[in-house]
């Protein structure tokens, strides 16, 4: 089976290098980091394959790593959602967008905030049109637990969105992750989805816990 390729756009950040090693390492995706700065895509790039001890992850500018995958994942803060959006608009047509962002007002990012477009998300989608299916996933996992290869995901990956298909993508990157991808309905409740996060920051901070995570039980 062919690899396809997806790229971390914003990967040199907090989330990005985990999913970037685990993806990696699952061997079933090419993976790019991708970089307002080459040179620090690239630096991250060479970290992440000494640590995997092969040479699986790239390093590219944000535009060159949009326009080279199939699949684009956005973890990047939200005051810098729109600016780098509109960077790849063009190179994001007709792909995936696994939206990762959560709209967190410092300082008080323990308290959920909804943004004017309902998310970040949905944002995303109205900026961009129907030619990119954009998807809701990973806000609430933890980048500590992430970068540990050796600990296994004891949290489950909210998807949402309005196309199956591509929230059948953003749940295969989450298996090829360790962790299980559950569908959680249409885009417009990604509103949810993202403000856990600001719950789960604030249960870290109170419970003195190293990354609260969501999951769901019952299920068969």
């Amino acid at each position: 089976m062919t690899e396809k390729t997806v790229a971390i756009i914003g990967g040199t950040g907090h989330q990005g290098p985990g999913l970037a090693l685990r993806w990696a390492k699952s061997s079933r995706y090419r993976v790019i980091i991708g970089s307002r700065d080459t040179a620090k895509a690239q630096s991250v790039a060479t970290s992440l394959n000494l640590r995997l001890g092969e040479q699986r992850i790239e390093g590219m500018h944000n535009t060159a790593a949009a326009e080279a995958a199939e699949i684009v994942v956005l973890t990047v803060p939200y005051s810098a959602h729109t600016e780098v959006l509109e960077s790849i608009r063009t190179q994001l047509k007709g792909k995936v967008l696994v939206d990762v962002t959560v709209p967190l007002q410092p300082p008080r990012v323990s308290h959920v905030y909804i943004p004017p477009g309902g998310s970040a998300t949905a944002e995303a989608q109205a900026l961009l049109g129907e030619e990119v299916r954009v998807v809701c996933a990973f806000q609430n996992v933890s980048a500590t637990h992430l970068n540990d290869l050796d600990e296994a995901l004891e949290c489950d990956v909210l998807v949402c969105g309005d196309d199956q298909g591509a929230k059948a993508e953003a749940i295969a990157l989450a298996e090829a992750a360790g962790i299980r991808g559950l569908d959680a309905g249409p885009l417009q409740n990604a509103v949810v989805v993202e403000g856990l996060t600001a719950i789960l920051i604030g249960i870290n901070k109170r419970y003195r816990a190293d990354g609260a995570g969501i999951k769901i039980t019952g299920l068969p």
